[in-house]
């Protein structure tokens, strides 16, 4: 007899069903069935109908959404079942009660929440144009702040209208750029570090001519100690007319008897080269965006030392900060050339300045724009006529001339008069005419 023949309940020898229990089992009779909430006892009657074969076991069908869990079917009037399968417990399948997958995590991927609905995928065209226009939007408008806000501090002193008998306008542009002893806004302590003294007012520590052209950039370096004429002028101040006496003194004492207006005044005289914008700086400006940049990177050719300005340099390439940085350009009694040798210095090092702060990593980030701006624009003085363009294309074309895109020197000069530096006037001549008809210059100074 096998196991099934057991199942079907013959009785034995005396009378008592075989449940198939017992056969192989430690037990005389089994365990008491247990009560199972799912499982319904059926009536009387259900005994009495034939036992149906067993069906074959069908694989479970995944569902869309788990099922809330089986739904309650009550008994034909016969006390059975429904035959067509309509109650499933899933018992037979050994799934857990309310069949289906576990429940999901919060995320869709754990047990503790609902699982979550399959999307489209993610359309990364769409999010990569979305996050462009953004990261455009928020460009423009930094710099449009960065615009108003740079251009409402810019200190725009200088009057040139006040200039008379003025030179004939040239094709290229031209900006006469002065470095001021200016010791305004330093306390005692930034006057001891950076050796600047405390003498009062201010005279023109530097003085360049940067003519912007299309034939390329030109930038002249005007020694303090040149031998000029002081022509008839208006005061700045006054306002009264001043007639010339054809003294001749130095250029720097241009500045420091009527400031800007006269110094440009004096410039256009002596040269017949008409100036279009001035730009003023002063010691703690100059200082202050140096160190705004993290210093500025120059190969010193030969090391040189000076007690006055403070400088103490080795030869080879450095990194000099806004104190070491003032030291290198205003040293001059180190040298044989003494000013021509200082004003060579000033042009090498400002091309360098603006070779390192006209790049993407300092224009296109307002972290390192706006310290830079900030330091500079407390002690630049310009005419009233200077926009910021006019700024960032003087700043532009000096960072060609370091580029090789120009011509950097001095301003000719054919000797000396009571110890002032007299100009070549044949080579000023041609420089002049060179630069106001945007042609090649081919004029070298010393």
């Amino acid at each position: 007899m096998s196991d099934w023949d057991g199942w079907s309940g013959e009785q034995d020898q005396r009378g008592r069903r075989d449940d198939g229990y017992g056969r192989g089992s430690g037990q005389a009779e089994p365990e008491g069935a247990q009560r199972m909430r799912h499982v319904q006892r059926p009536g009387p009657q259900a005994s009495r109908q034939p036992q149906q074969p067993p069906q074959p076991r069908q694989p479970p069908r995944r569902p869309a959404q788990p099922p809330a869990g089986p739904a309650y079917v009550p008994p034909q009037q016969d006390g059975s079942y429904d035959a067509g399968g309509t109650y499933d417990s899933g018992y037979n399948t050994g799934q857990v009660y309310g069949g289906g997958q576990p429940p999901a995590g919060p995320r869709g991927r754990g047990p503790g929440g609902p699982a979550r609905p399959a999307g489209p995928a993610p359309d990364w065209r769409k999010r990569i144009k979305i996050g462009s226009i953004v990261l455009v939007a928020g460009l423009l408008v930094t710099g449009i702040g960065t615009y108003f806000w740079a251009d409402s501090n810019v200190r725009r002193e200088v009057d040139l209208s006040k200039v008379i008998e003025r030179p004939k306008e040239g094709d290229c542009t031209t900006y006469l750029i002065v470095g001021s002893d200016s010791r305004e806004g330093m306390s005692a302590e930034d006057k001891k570090k950076l050796h600047t003294g405390s003498a009062e007012g201010k005279r023109t520590d530097s003085m360049m001519i940067l003519a912007k052209c299309s034939s390329g950039n030109t930038m002249i370096s005007l020694p303090r100690d040149s031998d000029v004429e002081i022509p008839s002028f208006v005061g700045s101040e006054s306002g009264k007319k001043f007639a010339g006496t054809g003294k001749r003194t130095k250029l720097n004492a241009a500045y420091a008897q009527d400031g800007p207006e006269l110094l440009v005044r004096t410039v256009e005289f002596n040269t017949g080269l008409r100036i279009d914008h001035y730009a003023e700086i002063g010691f703690a400006g100059f200082a202050n965006i140096v160190d705004a940049l993290g210093g500025v990177e120059l190969n010193i050719e030969k090391g040189f030392k000076d007690e006055k300005s403070g400088a103490d340099f080795k030869e080879g390439t450095q990194t000099l900060n806004g104190e070491q940085s003032l030291a290198y350009v205003r040293t001059r009694y180190a040298f044989a050339e003494s000013d021509l040798q200082r004003t060579k210095n000033q042009q090498k090092f400002l091309s360098a300045l603006a070779s390192q702060a006209a790049t993407p990593s300092t224009i296109l980030n307002p972290f390192a724009l706006y310290p830079v701006l900030g330091a500079g624009l407390d002690t630049l003085i310009v005419d009233k006529d200077m926009g910021l363009y006019d700024m960032g294309s003087m700043f532009f074309a000096m960072k060609g001339i370091s580029g090789g895109d120009g011509v950097s020197m001095n301003m000719p000069i054919s000797g000396q008069r009571g110890g002032n530096l007299v100009w070549d006037k044949a080579k000023v001549q041609q420089l002049v005419q060179q630069i106001q008809k945007d042609e090649k210059v081919t004029v070298r100074g010393n």
